[in-house]
């Protein structure tokens, strides 16, 4: 076995991938002209062209629009687990959701939880992959609506739903993620798990990391690259460990990082920092699970030890209890000798 194909089988753990991201184009544009939604195109090879977040999420709203039903929650989880199993070898996932952007055309919270938790057993009973739940906020909707998001999922509880996070972009445009600091207490004092996007656009700096972390209690932070422009704030998050759920090849499409040499994720592995491995929104970004490791780890010149590090840290940063996660941790490591006694 050479490395590229190591890199694809050794099993993985995804903490930042969306539900509404994960939809197969075909299936997008089927459910689009169901609910008669109109998408920027509907030729499946075009679907997710565009460059930057904006354009992204000028595509990522109807598709989310168009997930209505049960049975379509039930549909885009199952197909996205599918595609992490097949194409990566993905073995346990915590996977975002925006229930607020499907209410506008007629899916309610329970509706949307169910059918997703439907398409998370079909996808275990199928294939022995695990999911759990973040109900992320849409940064959009303003501080009230996340307060109000929150008071749902803690009034309906589902053993699935574990988390709560926050994607999209303020008005401004900017991740603001100390506007939501009274939606986060709630969430922590109603003994849900927190993580936010921080540090991920051009427009954003060290300081919306700390902020996340300061103001909002979170216990990872999705992205955060921009805490590379200040060694003090590096020191930091290496000293308590936090988190980055990293996704190279988002990154690369909406923030133009094509040198890997010199990726805010390279120097972030390499100052020290728990970085792990993830897609964001695979097709959207023409990636998967497995291509994530196999085209990532070659171009930042990681060796096997450095792909196996990063797999690890995703088992240490899932928000599994101890014992499910000393299972999942033995089983990783099981495999991986395994598979790294076939190298060549």
């Amino acid at each position: 076995m050479e490395y590229p194909e190591f890199l694809r089988k050794i099993p993985k753990v995804e903490l930042h991938c969306h539900l509404e991201g994960s939809v197969r184009p075909t299936t997008a544009i089927e459910l689009a002209r169901t609910h008669d939604i109109r998408l920027p195109s509907d030729d499946p090879e075009k679907l997710y062209d565009y460059n930057n977040l904006v354009d992204f999420l000028a595509v990522y709203v109807p598709i989310s629009q168009s997930i209505v039903s049960r049975e379509e929650f039930a549909r885009v989880a199952f197909e996205s687990l599918e595609d992490g199993v097949l194409l990566g070898n993905l073995r346990y996932r915590e996977m975002f959701f925006n229930p607020t952007n499907h209410y506008a055309f007629g899916a309610d919270y329970e509706t949307a939880v169910d059918g997703v938790v439907d398409g998370i057993r079909r996808a275990e009973e199928t294939y022995g992959v695990r999911c759990r739940m973040i109900v992320a906020i849409n940064k959009y909707d303003g501080p009230g609506a996340a307060v109000e998001l929150v008071r749902q999922v803690l009034e309906q509880p589902h053993d699935e739903v574990i988390g709560i996070g926050s994607d999209h972009l303020a008005p401004d445009n900017r991740e603001r993620p100390g506007m939501f600091v009274e939606a986060y207490r709630l969430a922590r004092s109603g003994g849900l798990h927190v993580t936010a996007h921080a540090g991920e656009i051009d427009s954003s700096s060290p300081a919306d990391v700390l902020e996340a972390l300061d103001e909002l209690g979170c216990e990872r932070v999705d992205h955060g690259y921009h805490v590379v422009d200040d060694p003090e704030a590096v020191k930091r998050v290496r000293d308590e460990a936090v988190p980055f759920t990293c996704c190279p090849h988002s990154s690369e499409r909406l923030s133009g990082w094509t040198d890997y040499l010199a990726h805010p994720v390279k120097q972030m592995f390499d100052a020290g920092l728990r970085v792990t491995f993830n897609t964001d929104d695979p097709p959207m970004f023409r990636t998967d699970i497995g291509w994530e490791y196999e085209d990532t780890c070659p171009r930042m010149e990681f060796s096997v030890d450095d792909a196996v590090q990063i797999a690890m840290n995703g088992v240490e940063a899932t928000w599994l209890d101890g014992d499910e996660r000393r299972r999942l941790r033995t089983g990783f490591e099981a495999e991986i000798a395994e598979l790294r006694g076939e190298l060549e």
